[in-house]
């Protein structure tokens, strides 16, 4: 019996993929057998994609800031993938930003630029893959929300907004695409141990309060939010549409 995980020969893009989560992410694909393309901002790439290249897979970056982000530029990220790679099945939507401030005081540009990146983004790249996946006739799309798509979180209140609609929008994609060979699917991390939950993680009241309420008493480690995008990305998901699945340490269940 064939190993339904296997991802051999598959072609993923995983957006923010050389730091946090989006690494642990564009790991783990190619540890199950995929070629790995992925996006960067500010962070430097190369060992990522040296470790990509140890696995013997192919791998390739390519800078993109996704405020602001158009159609075209949205077209030319996956078209630089696909080139990249030769051909896309998985594109994993992870690249996001946090602002944290009072809502009083926030800015309608902070609010904005949130919303860019974090809603606007994720729709712009998944239609201009879904466009590829829906012809094949087949393809794979993971988007990394967060558990406040469930929550309002606190001074949090255009991320807690991006992540809910990025759920919104992982339904209305499944209920398009998934009769057309396309698996649209969400996660849900928890708090993990990243660059967007250092601030939380350096004040110790804020931290020890959240770590009283994680029913597993710790953040996460990037890598372990990882396995849900394998499972999701994989055969194994074959019949998994328009779900979100929580890696979360029990926060939701608490």
């Amino acid at each position: 019996m064939s190993n339904p995980f296997d991802l051999t020969g598959r072609k993923a893009l995983v957006t923010g993929g050389a730091t946090g989560i989006g690494e642990g992410i564009a790991l783990a694909l190619a540890a199950a057998g995929a070629d790995v393309a992925l996006t960067c901002r500010s962070h430097q790439p190369e060992e990522t994609l040296e470790k990509i290249r140890a696995m013997g897979r192919k791998a390739a970056a390519v800078q993109a800031d996704f405020a602001g982000m158009d159609e075209a530029a949205a077209d030319k990220v996956i078209g630089f993938a696909s080139d990249a790679l030769g051909g896309l099945d998985i594109l994993v939507n992870n690249a996001g930003i946090i602002h944290r401030e009072e809502s009083t005081r926030m800015a309608l540009d902070d609010w904005r630029r949130v919303l860019s990146v974090n809603l606007d983004s994720v729709w712009l790249l998944s239609q201009a893959a879904g466009r590829r996946m829906v012809a094949q006739g087949s393809g794979k799309i993971v988007i990394v929300s967060s558990v406040l798509g469930s929550q309002g979180g606190l001074r949090v209140p255009a991320y807690a907004s991006s992540k809910h609609a990025v759920i919104g929008l992982t339904r209305a994609l499944c209920n398009e695409w998934a009769g057309q060979g396309v698996n649209v699917n969400a996660i849900a991390p928890g708090y993990t141990a990243t660059d967007n939950t250092q601030a939380l993680r350096d004040d110790p009241e804020r931290s020890r309060a959240l770590l009283e309420r994680i029913p597993a008493g710790r953040f996460a480690d990037p890598s372990e939010i990882a396995g849900a995008a394998v499972f999701l990305a994989s055969d194994a998901a074959a019949y998994c549409h328009g779900s979100v699945l929580a890696v979360d340490g029990g926060w939701l269940a608490r």
